[in-house]
């Protein structure tokens, strides 16, 4: 059954759904979900898609950081190489990737830990958990073949670890519901069926957490806006302080605190987006379980719902910000010394621009918790010499089979970025 028909089925025989249902289906429906329609992972199934399969790539709707380029996951690994020492270098150091995809992060991460001294690649367990995984299948190898690499599907439990939980762009395909201020009070949007069309439909909110989520934030909408709630924010933090014993939680996603995203000024209509061959096209009601619908991340609820569930907020920073202190402006700025083709220099050189480019993947946020560590400073969070003297040290990582070249797929950027290279805006702040 396709996503469009089973959302018209519920609404037949219920009535009008809530928008966080209509999300649900749409995007998770076994089989005809727009992540689903494929298992990915796990099960016996195919290998992983290319970056143009399904959506991902310049054939797709869109694309992730991974994709971009490996200097991405190369300075996520030596983040977590920090976190391993101060945890005392345990062996197993596990991290638990939630969302794993086609695995590319995975392997930028693995490929870059056999690099980092200490013998920090022997001591890594990576796990990666993703709900398009065949339901309870532990798969090692198979799909992924990276040594140190399993995959875990629905249903598997993971607790008392020590390490770090991962995500990159997790957050922001939670369903979420919809509200509207009306006519002085809070209403939820739902969808329903109008002459066979589906369309908004306004009514009572369906629990009291949305009305309590406002309040609890001090959020008050004003008359006419429309705004997200994600309301499984909760059981994430839960679940994720559950896995640790000890260790760190790192969220990397777009999204800002509650006062800006809930803006009236900035987001009278909230920040739901659809994206349909890398177009922003804003209609969620069309090409079900064909385009991607996500929407920005509340970093604010997310940062209390860690708090409830025993989780320590080191801090808050753009991805820009972060991956700069992490090493960035080494990594690209010794790139023309590797004896790279011209045309493979421009496609890293593009990548890595990408990776912090202002109003776009450098603005995305990332959130650093902690559970049984205490308050330290992350090299992400907070440059410092020694993560400096560790990234010059290795050799800066390139494009590979698996990678996008953006300046080859998206001839239409390519001057923009050269352009931001020469205007200094790949410069480190001064």
């Amino acid at each position: 059954m396709t996503a469009e028909a089973e959302i018209r089925r519920r609404i037949e025989e219920r009535g009008k759904i809530s928008f966080a249902e209509f999300m649900e289906v749409a995007l998770y429906l076994p089989e005809g979900g727009y992540y689903m329609a494929r298992t990915l992972l796990g099960g016996g199934q195919s290998p992983p898609p290319s970056l143009d399969e399904g959506p991902f790539g310049a054939a797709g709707d869109y694309y992730t950081s991974p994709m971009v380029h490996p200097a991405f996951g190369a300075l996520l690994s030596v983040q977590l190489f920090q976190m391993w020492q101060v945890l005392g270098k345990p062996k197993p150091f596990a991290v638990v990737e939630l969302g794993c995809g086609n695995g590319q992060l995975a392997r930028d991460i693995l490929a870059q830990s056999r690099r980092l001294p200490d013998g920090f690649a022997g001591c890594l367990e990576y796990v990666g958990v993703d709900r398009r995984a065949a339901a309870g299948t532990q798969t090692a190898g198979a799909q992924l073949p990276e040594e140190g690499f399993r995959v875990l599907g629905p249903g598997v439990s993971l607790q008392g670890l020590t390490g770090c939980v991962l995500s990159n762009e997790l957050l922001d395909s939670f369903p979420v519901h919809q509200v509207r201020w009306s006519r002085g009070k809070l209403c939820e949007v739902y969808v329903a069926l109008e002459a066979d069309e589906l369309v908004e439909e306004l009514g009572a909110p369906s629990t009291p957490g949305l009305a309590e989520r406002l309040n609890g934030l001090g959020i008050q909408l004003e008359e006419g806006q429309t705004a997200e709630i994600n309301l499984g924010l909760a059981d994430w933090a839960q679940g994720a302080a559950q896995m640790l014993e000890a260790g760190f939680v790192l969220t990397i996603d777009y999204g800002r605190p509650a006062v800006e995203l809930y803006s009236a000024r900035l987001r009278p209509r909230g920040s739901l987006t659809t994206y349909y061959r890398q177009v922003q096209t804003d209609a969620p009601l069309r090409r079900i379980g064909r385009q991607d619908i996500s929407a920005q991340v509340d970093f604010s609820s997310a940062r209390l719902a860690g708090d409830a569930a025993g989780l320590e907020t080191l801090g808050l920073t753009n991805q820009a910000g972060f991956l700069r202190s992490l090493g960035w402006e080494s990594f690209r700025s010794r790139l023309g010394g590797l004896g790279l083709a011209p045309g493979e220099l421009q496609a890293n050189r593009t990548g890595m621009l990408d990776l912090v480019r202002p109003g776009g993947l450098g603005d995305f946020k990332v959130m650093a918790q902690s559970k049984g560590v205490g308050r330290l400073s992350l090299w992400g969070l907070e440059a410092s010499e020694e993560a400096a003297a560790l990234v010059e040290k290795l050799v800066p990582p390139v494009l590979g089979e698996n990678h996008l070249r953006l300046a080859q797929g998206y001839p239409q950027i390519e001057a923009s970025f050269e352009l931001d290279d020469l205007l200094g805006l790949g410069d480190p702040p001064r």
